[in-house]
C-alpha cells in the first residue's frame, strides 16, 4: 500500500513477500520511502524482506530506509551487505547499500516503472513446485509425499541412484536462506544428468534422498528462520512433534527406515563472507577417526573450487556440548553419518568475488555440483 498521494507502490502480498510501508515521502526534490521488515509469525525472528515498487518514473531515484534493521535477528550481518535488486526477477545485482544507526538504506536509480528488491535472490514456492515437477518427470527418479507441514504443504521427496551408500540432502529449514534452494536446483539437476558419468559412477554407489525444501510455510509467508508456528525447524531433531514441527518428524522417520551414512544440511548466514562446513564436533559418540572424514571432505572442497575455503566459520563445540537438537549434530549421533551444515553467504565469497553479483542463486547451483564431484572422489571412504 502507500500512505500518499505518490503514484509509488509498494507490495508484498506475494509468494515470499515480506515489507510493511512507513511512509512515501515522494517529493519533486527526491523521493525517500520507509519501511520495515515483519516479523516471523509467533516469533520474534525478522531479517528477510522481498518486495517491488511499481510507478517509478525513469530516471527517478528512489531511497529505500529500512528502519527496524538494527532490531533483526543477526544485525551483525547488514555492515558489508548489499541489497538484491531486479526488474525482471531474473537477474538479481547488487546495489550499494549502507548501514548506520540500526537503518539499512539504498538508492535506485529506475531504468523500469516496476523494481523487486529482496534481502537475498528469492526462490519461492511456486519455483519450489515448478523444480520438483520437472525433476520427479526424470528416468530413474522416485518422488514420494514424506508428509505435511502445518500450512498443509507437502514435505516433497526425491529418490535417485541405486547403491548402498545413503547420502541425505535437505535445505530450507530456514525459510529466508533462499540461496540453500537454488543449491538443491543445481543438485537435482547434477544428479539427473545421464550424460554425466561421475554422476553415473556416483549413483551406482549411493543412493540420494533429496529433501529440497523442509520449510514450504515460511517459504510462502515470507519468513527468515522459522515456520507456521514460530518454531525453528533445526532445533528440532532430538524431539519433532506433529504439533510443533511435523516437517522435521516426517524427514527424521524417513531416514530412520533408510539409515544415513553421509549428510549435508543446507544453509545461509547473514555474517561470514564466504562458504563454509560446520560439522560435529561434541556428540558424545565423536572420534578422532569419525571426525577426520569429515575434514577430508572440507580440504579436498577447497582444493577442487575457488568457490570454497576451510579458514572462516563457526567455533567448534566443546567435548559433550554438542547440541544435539540440531540436525547436523543429531544424524552423526543417531547413525554414525559423516554430517555437515553448509553455509553459504548472503554477502560474497570474498576469496572469489563477484562485483556485480555478488554470491548468487547461479553460484550456489555450481557449488553443488562441485560438492556433488568431491564426494564422488571419496563416497567409497565415507
Amino acid at each position: 500500500m502507500t500512505l500518499t498521494s505518490s503514484p509509488l507502490a509498494i507490495n508484498a502480498a506475494f509468494d515470499g513477500g515480506n515489507i510493511r510501508v512507513v511512509s512515501i515521502d515522494d517529493a519533486a526534490d527526491g523521493c525517500r520511502i520507509d519501511l520495515e521488515i515483519v516479523a516471523d509469525h509467533q516469533s520474534d525472528f525478522f531479517q528477510w524482506f522481498y518486495f517491488r515498487v511499481a510507478g517509478a518514473r525513469a530516471g527517478q531515484a528512489i531511497t529505500f530506509r529500512i528502519l527496524n534493521a538494527g532490531k533483526s535477528a543477526y544485525p551483525f550481518g547488514w555492515p558489508g551487505y548489499k541489497v538484491r535488486g531486479s526488474t525482471d526477477r531474473l537477474a538479481w545485482r547488487m546495489i550499494d547499500t549502507g548501514y548506520a544507526d540500526g537503518v539499512l538504506e539504498w538508492t535506485w536509480t529506475a531504468d523500469a516503472s516496476l523494481g523487486w528488491f529482496a534481502y537475498f535472490a528469492p526462490y519461492t514456492m511456486e519455483q519450489h513446485e515448478a523444480l520438483v515437477a520437472r525433476i520427479a518427470a526424470m528416468p530413474g527418479v522416485r518422488h514420494r509425499e514424506l508428509g505435511q507441514s502445518l500450512d498443509g504443504q507437502a514435505i516433497d521427496y526425491l529418490s535417485i541412484g541405486t547403491g548402498p551408500k545413503q547420502v541425505w540432502l535437505y535445505g530450507r529449514q530456514h525459510p529466508g536462506e533462499s540461496m540453500t534452494e537454488w543449491w538443491m536446483e543445481g543438485a537435482l539437476e547434477r544428479l539427473t544428468d545421464a550424460a554425466d558419468p561421475v554422476t553415473a559412477a556416483l549413483l551406482a554407489k549411493a543412493t540420494f534422498h533429496v529433501v529440497p525444501n523442509m520449510n514450504p510455510d515460511g517459504t510462502r509467508r515470507g519468513h527468515l528462520r522459522t515456520n507456521a508456528a514460530g518454531v525453528n525447524l533445526n532445533r528440532e531433531w532430538h524431539a519433532p512433534s506433529p504439533e510443533r514441527s511435523p516437517e522435521v518428524l516426517c524427514v527424521r522417520d524417513a531416514m530412520d527406515a533408510t539409515g544415513v551414512d553421509v549428510a549435508m544440511d543446507v544453509h545461509g548466514d547473514e555474517a561470514i563472507p564466504a562458504n563454509f562446513l560446520a560439522g560435529y564436533e561434541g556428540i558424545p559418540s565423536w572420534t578422532d577417526a569419525h571426525g577426520e572424514k569429515f575434514y577430508d571432505y572440507g580440504r579436498r572442497l577447497a582444493a577442487h573450487t575457488p568457490d570454497f575455503q576451510t579458514d572462516k566459520g563457526y567455533t567448534k563445540s566443546a567435548p559433550g556440548n554438542a547440541n544435539l537438537s540440531m540436525s547436523t549434530n543429531q544424524l552423526a549421533e543417531r547413525f554414525g553419518a559423516v554430517s555437515m551444515t553448509l553455509e553459504m553467504p548472503f554477502k560474497d565469497h570474498d576469496p572469489n568475488a563477484d562485483p556485480e553479483f555478488g554470491w548468487s542463486g547461479e553460484r550456489s547451483k555450481r557449488l553443488a555440483h562441485a560438492m556433488l564431484e568431491t564426494l564422488a572422489g571419496m563416497i567409497d571412504e565415507l
